[in-house]
């Protein structure tokens, strides 16, 4: 629990060890020297410092020019240093060997990237976000490199091609920008490199007021346990506003192969940490418009890598805040003594101070406290004290405890003080504490049935406080035994008062934090194997949503999801047999014999109402099943308005029948519809940030539809905008211009498209399916009826082109609009456009064609080349990465509609059920998991009631390995096999283990 070791920013050119750097920034009153700098701020802060910094600050604001005129002259008057930073800047993949050098001096020049980058912040003078000014910073680092470029050039394979079908080098690749360089390539290394960015020593030069004391992506790699080399590309990848899809898929080399959650939750951690620094600068500012700004304070500021330690630092200079004790007695005039007790005791009077007059002053004792007062203050914001009484507190047994909170019966309904029964006497390591019982206990705390505190053992305390008064605060003379008195008291004070409840705090708010990430990340988990389910297509199907009273809500729809009748029937109000004629009508009548019925009330009743007829075998001839399916988010989407624009008139009630019908033919087209947290897949949704479980849930969303990819011609554009790149503007456009021009031909015309930009295009575009069937097709119907000859000798759309001409009068990048109307078999494969040109030269290279593309003459050739030459060295050979042709070789093997869902499992279709009083110890069951937690796995088998697989019954031993997973555990509807361990009838409780996963 304590803070991550520091790298202190130094502002010389000489990098000092880091103890030394360490303890040069860390206390509030440090110098040069440990043992004796430690209490001269009075030589470092004077009264007039604030104005001093402004006055030097002032003259280093050079322009932009003079910088990196500054910046070149350096780079080439050193040759050697100037061969470095190009082959690190612009090499794509790794060359042979890593220098020794270059791996000591790796955290030295990661430093070296952040100053440069807060540089250019000072420069600019401009009160734009901080993303911008580093992409600045980022754009002269390119043009430093591309000077070096001139001279030492070194062909190295690419990531991907241009547009222009040449193979270039990955420091030439625009990456689909517009007029500016891809910030991606400021270090675009593959995984066995692993350098850092190295920048000339010239950059360290320009100081600012405002610079953080850590670096950024050292701490983002410690708390995230990657490479801080990825960490670095990471950075510039999301600065320069790529997807994670998008990164996921295209960009592997850069990331060394991570997946999206892992991608997610740096993303996160770095947004944490740029929230951190926006705060300390705002904090910065406000203090120094009331002039309290010191340079120690300033310090202690930019030392602030959490929100926790800020908020101890900057909480005495609040607005309309009384002021701290320590204040209060430095206002009195009592610091100068505090200092002389600590820096010369002998010469301490401390009667000397005594003024009877002065409320505070007026006695020996008063004097004392107020001393005491301002050494607990030093000693709590010390950041060498902070720091070994953390390190002190790992490797101690730290507790969190609860207990039922006094008066709760009065106030809360006993029914939820039995919900917590488990936490009316509960203690546990903070070490070893569930992520469930955190949230658990801050929702028992925040309804005030749960007291909650953390538990400091008095050894630590005796440790800390002997630590303090032998080593870091021990007087640098004899100091009279009533001063050593005071000395004892402070370090008391400052524990109890102080640092304890600051350990408190951050304890709790990084369990806390913790907590809710992996609730956040597991209900991703558990989103993206539902969204992910196996569709069931070329069916048609039955949706009832149950009901008592208001009956059962019926809706059939077609294969292609058409609704062709909706239906009440009154199943449980004494009408079932008359209301079976009718549902048997209608199942013969559409030749249904699947029957999909909502998990919702009534749900059981109804269920075994289908099951009687079917066991009687009623419905004959037609073999009819059914399934159960979640009807979560279905009542709320039947409201919504989306919902009113795709079935105008329809009942509401009877929507909801078609979303559940739906949820079964094509579980992502229509889950998508749905606020991901009304779907009903996680834990504690209600208790975690709002923001991150909706930016995260967003983000699933996103990854899932891209991954699938869309159909550009059939799409609906709710579907739409969840593709990477696009939003609810842009696939509204998109939908627009296809009613307007006729279908896509190709991926070339989403150029086209306002609003669709070369980056969204970027994005979007190997996400996006054209189907070539359909493009064929209706080209050659477009040709046949054309009277006039088209204005080339391609295969074009007249009235196609017509738009086109009309959209390129207004954007002048776009005049050849006839060669981009021709169908491109490749626009139905994942390979992106920017590789196109690869995907060319290596279906030459094997003497393939594009008409064989997903056949399996193309599989078999594929095959016989990886085989005789093998992946690696076809890569070189047409100069790109092994991960580019990956993907190539992945899209040209897939068939035309293939879809990767199809190896996920299907929804459960029963013909019959049991009673949870039919259950034994024992039993063996299949069933679906319904929901994963933290503390278990929920499993419907069947009875009514989920069952739940505690999580210490799922061993990886009984995971699947064959088989292709979506996540490390199980998730939403995987097909399980179980055996029933208890059953608690009364509590309708379950307790399953885990055999297998089918």
């Amino acid at each position: 629990m304590s803070s991550l070791p520091r790298r202190a920013k130094v502002q010389t050119a000489v990098y000092k060890d880091e103890f030394s750097s360490f303890s040069e920034l860390s206390s509030a009153s440090e110098g040069d020297d440990k043992e004796d700098s430690t209490w001269e701020p009075q030589k470092k802060v004077p009264r007039s410092s604030k104005q001093a910094v402004c006055k030097e600050s002032k003259p280093k604001r050079v322009s932009r020019a003079k910088t990196n005129a500054k910046k070149n002259a350096v780079q080439m008057s050193d040759g050697s240093e100037g061969v470095t930073v190009k082959e690190v800047l612009n090499s794509s993949v790794a060359i042979a060997d890593v220098d020794l050098e270059d791996r000591k001096n790796k955290l030295d020049t990661m430093q070296t990237l952040k100053i440069a980058k807060t540089k250019r912040k000072n420069s600019a003078q401009s009160p734009s976000a901080p993303r911008n000014k580093k992409l600045k910073v980022d754009q002269d680092t390119n043009e430093a490199s591309n000077i070096k470029s001139e001279s030492n050039s070194t062909e190295t394979p690419s990531t991907s091609t241009l547009w222009d079908g040449a193979c270039k080098k990955e420091e030439s690749e625009d990456d689909c920008t517009s007029g500016q360089s891809p910030l991606k390539k400021v270090k675009t290394e593959t995984c066995p490199q692993e350098q850092p960015v190295r920048l000339p020593a010239s950059a360290n030069n320009i100081t600012e007021e405002a610079e953080m004391n850590w670096d950024i992506v050292q701490v983002l790699s410690e708390r995230t346990n990657i490479e801080p080399w990825v960490c670095a590309n990471i950075i510039r990848l999301f600065n320069d506003d790529n997807t994670i899809p998008f990164i996921v898929r295209y960009r592997k080399e850069l990331i060394n192969n991570l997946d999206a959650d892992c991608l997610r939750e740096v993303q996160q951690t770095l947004e944490e940490l740029r929230a951190v620094a926006r705060k300390v600068r705002s904090t910065i500012q406000k203090i120094k418009k009331e002039g309290k700004m010191t340079e120690c304070l300033l310090r202690a500021l930019l030392n602030c890598k959490t929100s926790e330690e800020l908020e101890h630092v900057s909480v005495p200079y609040k607005t309309g805040s009384k002021g701290t004790k320590a204040q209060r007695a430095r206002q009195l005039g009592l610091e100068e003594a505090a200092k002389t007790l600590l820096e010369n005791p002998g010469k301490l009077n401390l009667l000397s101070y005594i003024q009877p007059s002065v409320k505070g002053l007026s006695a020996l004792q008063d004097i004392e406290t107020g001393v005491q007062h301002i050494l607990a203050d030093m000693i709590a914001k010390d950041r060498d004290t902070l720091d070994f009484i953390r390190k002190l507190c790992q490797n101690r047994y730290i507790s969190i405890q609860s207990s039922l909170a006094k008066l709760s019966s009065k106030k809360v309904n006993e029914k939820d003080v039995d919900k917590f029964h488990l936490y009316h006497n509960f203690s546990c390591n903070i070490r070893n504490i569930h992520h469930h019982q955190i949230l658990a206990i801050n929702r028992g705390e925040n309804l005030k049935i749960l007291m909650v505190k953390v538990n400091i053992p008095d050894g630590v305390k005796n440790e800390f406080c002997r630590w303090c008064i032998q080593n870091r605060w021990r007087p640098r003379g004899f100091a009279r035994p009533e001063l050593m008195k005071i000395l004892h008291s402070s370090v008391d004070d400052s524990f109890k008062r102080l640092i304890y409840p600051l350990l408190c705090r951050e304890f709790r708010a990084k369990l806390t934090s913790d907590a809710e990430k992996e609730s956040v990340m597991m209900f991703g988990r558990n989103l993206r194997q539902l969204l992910l389910t196996s569709p069931v297509p070329g069916r048609t199907l039955m949706g009832v949503d149950p009901g008592y009273k208001h009956g059962c809500k019926l809706a059939i729809i077609s294969p292609t999801s058409q609704i062709l009748h909706t239906d009440v029937v009154y199943l449980h109000c004494g009408q079932g047999f008359r209301e079976a004629e009718k549902i048997k009508r209608l199942l013969l009548n559409f030749n249904c014999s699947t029957v999909v019925i909502g998990n919702g009330t009534a749900c059981r009743e109804t269920e075994a109402y289908f099951a009687d007829l079917i066991m009687k075998n009623y419905f004959a001839p037609l073999d009819v099943v059914y399934c159960i399916v979640s009807e979560a988010g279905a009542s709320i989407y039947s409201v919504s308005p989306e919902a009113n624009k795709e079935m105008p008139g329809l009942d509401p009630n009877l929507r909801s029948a078609v979303s559940i019908a739906r949820r079964v033919q094509d579980p992502l087209a229509e889950l998508v519809k749905i606020e991901p947290k009304h779907i009903g897949v996680g834990m504690y949704q209600h208790d975690v940030s709002q923001t991150l479980l909706k930016a995260t849930l967003d983000s699933v969303v996103e990854e899932c539809v891209s991954f699938v990819g869309v159909d550009i011609n059939i799409c609906s554009e709710v579907l739409l905008r969840h593709i990477a790149g696009l939003n609810a503007n842009r696939a509204k456009n998109i939908i627009e211009w296809r009613e307007k021009n006729g279908p896509f031909i190709n991926r070339e015309q989403l150029k086209k498209v306002k609003g669709l930009g070369p980056k969204s295009f970027q994005q979007c575009a190997g996400f996006i399916r054209v189907n070539q069937e359909y493009a064929r097709k209706f080209c050659s119907s477009q040709q046949t009826e054309s009277a006039g000859p088209s204005q080339g000798a391609v295969l074009t759309l007249p009235a196609g082109a017509e738009g086109t001409n009309e959209k390129q009068g207004k954007k002048k990048s776009k005049t050849t609009a006839n060669v981009v109307l021709k169908p491109d078999p490749l626009d139905q494969t994942c390979i992106h456009p920017e590789s196109y040109d690869i995907a060319r030269r290596f279906l030459s290279f094997m003497g393939g064609t594009l008409c064989e593309i997903g056949k399996p003459e193309m599989q078999q050739k594929i095959q016989s080349l990886l085989e005789k030459e093998g992946i690696e060295k076809i890569a070189e050979r047409l100069q790109t990465t092994v991960h580019t042709l990956q993907i190539i070789i992945d899209g040209l093997s897939q068939p035309e509609s293939f879809d990767f869902r199809t190896d996920f499992d299907k929804p459960d279709f029963k013909r019959s059920i049991v009673c949870l009083n039919d259950l034994q110890v024992g039993t063996v069951l299949t069933g679906k998991v319904e929901n994963a937690t933290l503390f278990g796995i929920f499993v419907d088998i069947g009875v009514g009631k989920d069952g739940l697989i505690p999580i210490r019954n799922i061993t990886e031993a009984k995971l699947s390995k064959t088989k292709k997973r979506r996540s490390l555990g199980l998730g939403p509807g995987e097909r399980v096999e179980v055996q029933v361990l208890n059953i608690d009838v009364p509590r309708s409780r379950i307790t399953l283990d885990l055999i297998r996963v089918l």
